[in-house]
């Protein structure tokens, strides 16, 4: 059985995020969140708590609420662009210069089955 848990419109860049989201991805959850509690960016926060949100949707959509993290394991996470706000800046000459500021969705899938990359053997 698998469980989601989706984070919309964080207000970081989607580019920021993905590189802390290819870490823990395939990584069993304590691992994950082991890995997310000593790294020292920003993002991991998020992610974390988006990690621990699809285990407790799992805790809670099983028969058997005896579900331990030890069989968990991150099957996908996946980091989508959300909504940009465009500002103007000042710029040299009388121009305005265009700054986005950018948003992503967070998406996290915890499965208790086989890691993708077993599978394929």
């Amino acid at each position: 059985m698998e469980a989601r848990a989706k984070l919309r419109y964080l207000r970081m860049s989607p580019r920021k995020v993905r590189r802390v989201i290819n870490l823990v991805r395939g990584k069993g959850v304590d691992d994950a969140l082991n890995v997310l509690h000593f790294t020292r960016k920003r993002a991991a926060l998020p992610i974390e708590k988006t990690i621990r949100s699809a285990v407790a949707n799992y805790i809670n959509g099983t028969e058997s609420k005896k579900a331990s993290t030890e069989d968990l394991f991150v099957m996908r996470a996946f980091v989508d662009g959300g909504f940009t706000m465009k500002r103007f800046r000042a710029g040299s000459m009388g121009r305005a210069s265009r700054i986005r500021k950018r948003s992503c969705h967070i998406t996290i899938v915890v499965s208790d089955g086989q890691p993708l990359d077993n599978q394929a053997n």
